[in-house]
C-alpha cells in the first residue's frame, strides 16, 4: 500500500508543488514546525547544556509520530497520508528554485547571486558566475537528498509518522544544528539525529544519480571524494552530481565573512561553469525522479 501512496504523492507534488494560493493563506506544516522549534529555542536554550536540546528532539519526534498516527487513523486515512507526503516532498519547489538561479544568471551575475542566496547559507555578495552556478548545483544535489529521497525513504519505512518525524528533525537541524556558541550544545541532538536519519538516504541518492546515467565516472568520484565533504552525508549526492556533470564542486567559499578552504569534489572537473551546467543539474533531478517513480511502480506491481 505504501509504495502506491508514495507514487501518488510524487505525482501530486510534481503537479502542484507548493501553490502560493494555499500557503499564502494557511501556514505550511514546515513553517508550523519552525515556529515550535523557534519558540523552544527562545524558551529553553538558556545555558550551554545538551539536556534541554535532547529533550526537545525527543518531544518533537514523539509529537510528530503521534500526530502522524492520529491522522492516518482518521477516516480515509490513506488519502490524508498521500496528501501529507505530497506536501512534505519538495521535488517541484527545488527545481523551481534552482531554475531561478539559471534564469538569474542569464540576466547577469547580480541576479544570479540574488536567486542563489534564497537556497544557500554561504556568503553570496562577492560570488562570480561560476561560484553562483556551483552553489546552485551543490544545493540541487544536497536538497534532492534531504527534500525528496529522504522524505520518500522515511515514508516507505514508517508511513505518515515516519515522514513527519524526518521532516521535524530536518527542520530542527536547519534551525539549531549549528556549531555556534548559542547552538553547539542545544542543537547537538538535532544535528546528530539528522545525520543518522540522512545516512542511508544520502547514499541511496548518490546511487540513484549514478544509476540513472549508468555513470562509471559518478561511481569513481563517489568513492574518491564523497568522504572529503565536511558533512557525513552531503558529499555523497554532491560527488555523484559532480561525476555525472563532470564539474568541480565544493572548494573554497565564504561564511559570515570568513573564507573556508574546503577541498574540491571532482577537482579535475570543469570549474568555469554557468547556466548550461545548472540546467543540466535540473535535468539530473528530473531523470532521477523518474527512476524513483519507476521503482515505486515496480513495487506496486510485485
Amino acid at each position: 500500500m505504501t509504495p502506491i501512496l508514495l507514487l501518488g504523492a510524487m505525482a501530486l507534488d510534481a503537479v502542484m508543488g507548493e501553490p502560493r494560493w494555499l500557503w499564502g493563506r494557511v501556514p505550511h506544516p514546515a513553517v508550523l514546525m519552525g515556529r515550535v522549534i523557534g519558540w523552544a529555542d527562545a524558551r529553553f536554550n538558556v545555558a550551554p547544556r545538551r539536556d534541554n536540546g535532547v529533550l526537545l528532539v525527543l518531544s518533537l519526534v514523539a509529537g510528530a509520530g503521534a500526530l502522524g498516527l492520529l491522522i492516518a487513523a482518521l477516516p480515509l486515512g490513506w488519502l490524508w497520508s498521500l496528501v501529507g507526503a505530497a506536501i512534505l516532498l519538495a521535488q517541484k519547489s527545488l527545481v523551481v528554485h534552482v531554475q531561478a538561479v539559471a534564469d538569474g544568471l542569464r540576466y547577469g551575475v547580480g541576479e544570479g547571486r540574488r536567486a542563489v542566496a534564497m537556497i544557500v547559507g554561504r556568503d553570496t555578495g562577492a560570488m562570480d558566475g561560476p561560484a553562483v552556478a556551483r552553489a546552485a548545483i551543490e544545493s540541487a544535489a544536497e536538497n534532492f537528498s534531504d527534500g525528496v529521497v529522504a522524505p520518500a525513504f522515511w515514508f516507505l519505512i514508517g508511513g505518515l509518522p515516519g515522514i513527519l518525524i524526518y521532516k521535524v528533525v530536518n527542520t530542527a537541524d536547519s534551525m539549531i544544528g549549528y556549531r555556534t556558541p548559542r547552538h553547539e550544545q542545544f542543537g547537538w541532538a538535532a544535528a546528530r539525529l539528522d545525520d543518522v536519519m540522512n545516512w542511508v538516504p544520502a547514499r541511496i541518492t548518490a546511487g540513484l544519480i549514478a544509476l540513472a546515467f549508468w555513470s562509471a565516472r559518478a561511481v569513481e568520484v563517489i568513492r574518491s571524494d564523497a568522504g572529503l565533504h565536511r558533512s557525513p552525508n552531503a558529499g555523497w549526492p554532491e560527488a555523484a552530481m559532480a561525476g555525472v556533470l563532470d564539474v568541480a564542486l565544493s572548494g573554497p567559499r565564504s561564511y559570515h565573512g570568513q573564507v573556508r578552504d574546503f577541498p574540491w569534489v571532482n577537482g579535475s572537473g570543469a570549474q568555469e561553469i554557468g547556466v548550461a551546467e545548472v540546467e543540466a543539474a535540473i535535468a539530473v533531478l528530473r531523470r532521477v525522479w523518474i527512476v524513483i517513480a519507476g521503482l515505486m511502480l515496480i513495487l506496486v506491481l510485485l
